[in-house]
């Protein structure tokens, strides 16, 4: 059996999120049906990360076995022809029977995007969280800090979470303002928040809940230094709320 690895991008604004579930359409589930018509038998696709409903993805990574003959290229095209435009195969090889889509990833980064003031541009609501308010961003970079570095991360761990450790290690967290967005090389005017973590991997809603929590820090609700104590505490309680879906990012797949 060959083992193929695909690089690929999605808007999650229609779907369920990446897995396959008896109710509603997955991206999971469309590639999958595209691969079985197009070798003519069942395969099981392995994402890297497993995205929410309505979390999109810059650079999502998924392998598949597959006895088919067809060069990677082949499928590459005629996946891309029978999945709907809001998913794309960007890339497609055949790699080492070793590698595993998941398991072979040594880290992992997220972009989530937040957008302050009253009028949203109608191009870019289904892309990022839109705020009437302007949160301190000296706080929340002082409140980032504290995400740095190996920590239990219960506290940010959605429900449903299956992880057997809740132990992660943020390498990076940013937080960058910003005047204006492109769009189709044109600028969108506005005042946007990009939050960008970088770690070894992530727990279930780990980066909505952080961005929340921070959101949190830029209101006053919560101080900077509390975001120690509340990972200290692994209690999800004491952090903020779970960001909105639609300004999730998988930016990036990391491998040796």
């Amino acid at each position: 059996m060959r083992n193929i690895r695909l690089l690929l991008q999605y808007d999650g604004s229609a779907y369920h999120g990446w897995q396959e579930q008896p109710n509603g359409i997955t991206i999971q589930g469309l590639i999958e049906a595209g691969l079985e018509e197009i070798t003519g038998s069942e395969v099981d696709i392995i994402g890297a990360g497993r995205t929410d409903a309505g979390v999109h993805a810059l650079g999502q990574c998924a392998c598949f076995r597959t006895s088919t003959g067809l060069a990677p290229e082949t499928l590459k095209k005629a996946l891309n022809a029978k999945l709907p435009p809001d998913i794309r195969i960007i890339a497609a090889e055949e790699v080492d029977d070793s590698f595993h889509a998941r398991f072979s990833a040594t880290g992992k980064s997220y972009v989530y995007i937040l957008q302050t003031g009253r009028v949203t541009s109608p191009f870019l609501h289904k892309y990022l969280w839109s705020l009437p308010y302007s949160p301190d961003i000296r706080a929340m970079r002082d409140a980032a800090t504290h995400l740095l570095g190996a920590h239990d991360f219960s506290a940010f761990r959605g429900s449903g979470c299956g992880a057997r450790t809740t132990v992660r290690t943020i390498r990076s967290a940013s937080i960058e303002e910003k005047e204006g967005m492109e769009f189709m090389s044109m600028g969108m005017a506005g005042k946007f928040i990009v939050f960008r973590f970088e770690g070894n991997a992530f727990l279930r809603h780990m980066v909505r809940n952080m961005v929340g929590t921070l959101v949190d820090v830029g209101r006053r609700k919560t101080e900077p230094e509390a975001i120690a104590e509340i990972l200290a505490k692994c209690d999800r309680r004491l952090a903020g709320p779970t960001a909105p879906a639609q300004g999730l990012f998988l930016e990036r797949i990391y491998y040796d």
